[in-house]
């Protein structure tokens, strides 16, 4: 018989996940294992795979849609199970493909809850849609539902609460502004045209965002410490391999390089916390905070202690190109002990940065700007950068920071050390 296959729990607590792309037609053969659509969670674009050997029969879900976590997105038959006995299937299955939502729909013309009819039979809903309900003060009990059977899914709440928030911006629209006094001109002008608040919805990517940032900052110890880290030498070094590099080095991979070294030079702080124990990594896996629309991704660059500076370049540059394209992977984002965050190049300098749970730490980078120095009890000027520790207390103590810190300075002022 047909086989109904249903959103799968892409990253750990996901209630939801938007289908950007079908990678499959109906019609066509796929076998266990096939990329069969792309799937955007919060912070990542997801490929899922096939669960059974057949033919796409029926995709349920249009692309663009969220969907929450177990509801049917395709179904697939076997070579000789005709389309009659899919229909019965969905039938019996209580689901249908995708339809264009009646004109009289919550979507098409959104109303306040009061003005819905009230309906007789049991409704059902989805958690997310109720707990969504709740949160508004929407009762759920009245809304019509789009989902499989007539079931309340979460964007029935959400049109619900938009129809509120159309019918309040025509309200305030109608409001006629206090008309000024002559004697006040300045005042007058603005007060011509009345003040706006755009709200903005949030995205998932942000929502990710304020959630897990929220978490580190209130149940993570921070503490920071802070250096100035000369790069005269860094910078004439990395000159002279651009010289000759068949890949452009930026100073942001050469940074990277010395994180992971540094980590190699003091274990002690590469090392993150869990409940259980303290857990003692034995690679430098690094993050990499990639500024994108709307948002942040801190992609994991494995190894960088192991690999050459033009691989960690080449890692580092392909996460950037995949990042403003929206194809950074899930299992990209996870792993890892440290972070690394620059705004150097934004004139920034100097910043302390959260903690990226669950590591333990996270480097934040200012920019190599000119600066009076002391050498040999003389005056100099030399090109100096800010650079700021955001540790974790529970697994690295003050001393295990400040010996990181000093590896990770000599690495950055005696660069060759980079390379070799």
């Amino acid at each position: 018989m047909p086989a109904l296959m249903n959103m799968p729990e892409v990253m750990a607590n996901a209630l939801e996940a938007t289908l950007s792309s079908w990678l499959k037609k109906e019609g066509e053969t796929v076998e266990v294992g096939d990329a069969i659509a792309e799937v955007e969670t919060e912070k990542a674009t997801v490929e899922i795979p096939a669960e059974h050997h057949g033919v796409v029969a029926r995709l349920l879900v249009e692309e663009g849609a969220s969907v929450e976590v177990g509801a049917p997105i395709l179904v697939i038959r076997t070579s000789g199970e005709t389309d009659e006995e899919v229909v019965t299937f969905l039938r019996d299955a209580g689901t249908q493909t995708p339809a264009a939502a009646p004109e009289d729909s919550v979507g098409a013309n959104p109303v306040l809850v009061a003005e819905v009819p009230r309906q007789a039979e049991r409704r059902f809903s989805s958690p997310l849609a109720r707990r969504l309900a709740r949160e508004n003060h929407v009762d759920v009990a009245v809304i019509p539902g789009s989902g499989p059977g007539g079931r309340i899914v979460r964007r029935d709440v959400q049109q619900v609460i938009a129809g509120r928030a159309d019918s309040s911006r025509d309200w305030t629209a109608q409001m006629v502004p206090v008309q000024p006094t002559a004697a006040d001109p300045v005042q007058a002008k603005a007060q011509d045209v009345p003040t706006r608040v755009i709200a903005v919805p949030h995205t998932k990517m942000r929502r990710a965002i304020s959630r897990r940032l929220t978490e580190s900052k209130t149940t993570v110890p921070h503490f920071y410490l802070t250096a100035d880290v000369r790069v005269d030498a860094l910078l004439t070094l990395r000159k002279q391999v651009n010289e000759s590099a068949t890949r452009r080095i930026t100073v942001n991979d050469l940074i990277v390089k010395a994180v992971g070294l540094a980590l190699l030079d003091t274990p002690g702080a590469n090392c993150t916390w869990s409940d259980e124990a303290q857990l003692q990594h034995t690679a430098a896996d690094i993050s990499v905070a990639i500024a994108v629309d709307g948002g942040l991704l801190t992609p994991v660059v494995r190894s960088v202690d192991s690999q050459t500076l033009s691989a960690v370049s080449a890692a580092i540059g392909d996460f950037v190109e995949r990042a403003k394209a929206g194809k950074i992977r899930q299992e990209e984002l996870t792993g890892g002990s440290f972070s690394v965050t620059n705004l150097g190049m934004f004139g920034t300098r100097q910043f302390s940065a959260i903690l990226n749970p669950p590591q333990s730490a996270i480097l934040a980078v200012g920019a190599a700007e000119p600066r009076a120095v002391v050498v040999d009890g003389s005056l100099a000027v030399a090109t100096v950068m800010t650079c700021t520790l955001s540790a974790d207390h529970r697994v690295i103590d003050g001393a295990v920071a400040a010996q990181w810190m000093q590896a990770f300075k000599a690495r950055i002022e005696n660069p060759l050390t980079i390379l070799i």
